[in-house]
């Protein structure tokens, strides 16, 4: 037995919020779809997603994982190191560090309802998507 799943990613207050949802194959239309809907607490908004696939066999008594796609970057920024260090903004200083320190060429920079920062991974990939802002009711 397998089921495949999508998890996104929204930013959280020390940790990333995370909310898994069953899906019928690793389709990235589908899941971006999808994101549109995904509201954590404080009203955050996915920033990112990665496919899964848990199986089970006849014996198991709980499901493993078995597959996982690469990263999904929600639209964002592509910086690199060199734009970071040149921009030298004060408010960036720990962001400077821990790029030289952790070896990350390039970040992503995303803004769809938070702002994180993430490093971009080398099989990482940022899709051209904005999130759909809610109307307001009166």
């Amino acid at each position: 037995m397998k089921k495949h799943f999508v998890t996104f990613y929204s930013p959280g207050t020390f940790v990333s919020e995370e909310s898994s949802k069953p899906i019928e194959s690793w389709d990235v239309n589908k899941a971006m779809e999808m994101a549109h809907d995904v509201v954590e607490r404080y009203g955050a908004t996915p920033y990112g997603f990665r496919f899964t696939t848990r199986g089970r066999g006849d014996a198991d008594m709980d499901s493993n994982r078995i597959g996982e796609s690469q990263f999904y970057h929600l639209g964002g920024k592509v910086e690199t190191l060199a734009q970071v260090e040149a921009r030298n903004d004060p408010k960036e200083e720990t962001l400077r560090w821990n790029m030289r320190t952790n070896g990350y060429d390039k970040i992503v920079v995303n803004d769809n309802s938070y702002r994180s920062v993430h490093p971009l991974g080398k099989d990482d990939v940022v899709l051209d998507w904005k999130p759909r802002r809610k109307k307001k009711t009166a």
